[in-house]
């Protein structure tokens, strides 16, 4: 559910682990409005629906709609994925921040928050989650970055801890010594300005991650890997994101082996080759 919504290539994954574990089941994109959140996501349990996931621009606006919420959607202050039980009742999760750690160690081998100082770009519903992944992974100091700064300086706050928020205009000013950097906006996304940004002052040992899957290889990554960073796409971040929900609704685990991951990466830089 979502606001556009025919981007997204949730369908095509969850299809794929429908068709490999045989599970008569479907799953949808449902575009619906800004204003219609809540109506919409009230309808689901007269449609059938035994749950959906939640993304741009509605994860905030569910975290209010729905009857319950987990630590993981309080945490991040946002909801991306809801599981209706068998009364009707609808209880919001956030898996964004299990599947950024879970894409990082896998596409980074021994990659840990541990590191170093983080530097987050964004401030909407995935940056939520994945600040609040970070600061809990033990990262020792976040340096957060939105060009809106009233909502950088909002997320500081409901997060506590080492957060430090900076000026958009001199963001690259903050990549001293820094050992992550993520890109949490739609910059750089297929349709999308750029995200204009120097790496210069970013040290070589630093990984480099963006939460934007399409294109693959944004211009951030392949200019951080020209420099020499590892650099971590954002596809394996929707995979694994996508792990919990699929388990609660199909009621099976899907299987996340490097053959099996693979495979579903196959799969879904085929549904984009025209």
């Amino acid at each position: 559910m979502g606001w556009p919504v025919a981007h997204s290539l949730s369908p095509r994954l969850h299809g794929h682990w429908l068709a490999r574990y045989g599970i008569d089941g479907a799953y949808v994109p449902f575009a619906v409005r800004p204003e219609d959140v809540a109506p919409a996501l009230a309808a689901l349990p007269k449609l059938g629906i035994c749950g959906v996931n939640v993304t741009l621009p509605h994860k905030e606006a569910a975290l209010a709609a729905v009857d319950t919420v987990d630590e993981t959607a309080r945490r991040a202050g946002a909801v991306n994925t809801i599981v209706i039980d068998d009364t009707g009742r609808s209880a919001g999760s956030n898996t964004d921040g299990f599947g950024f750690l879970e894409n990082l160690r896998a596409g980074a081998p021994g990659w840990s928050a541990a590191a170093g100082p983080a530097v987050v770009l964004g401030a909407g519903g995935s940056a939520r989650a994945i600040c609040a992944a970070l600061l809990d992974a033990g990262a020792p100091a976040l340096r957060l970055v939105n060009r809106t700064r009233d909502r950088a300086e909002d997320l500081a706050a409901a997060l506590g801890g080492p957060v430090e928020v900076g000026p958009w205009e001199a963001r690259a000013d903050l990549l001293d010594d820094a050992a992550l950097l993520v890109n949490a906006t739609q910059l750089g996304m297929d349709g999308q300005p750029p995200l204009d940004i120097s790496l210069a002052r970013l040290p070589r040992e630093a990984v480099v991650t963006d939460a934007v899957y399409a294109p693959l290889e944004t211009p951030l990554l392949a200019a951080a890997a020209a420099q020499g960073c590892r650099t971590v796409d954002g596809l394996g971040m929707l995979i694994h994101q996508a792990r919990p929900g699929f388990a609660a609704w199909f009621g099976r685990d899907p299987d996340a082996s490097s053959e099996a991951l693979a495979a579903a990466r196959a799969a879904l830089i085929d549904e984009r080759t025209p």
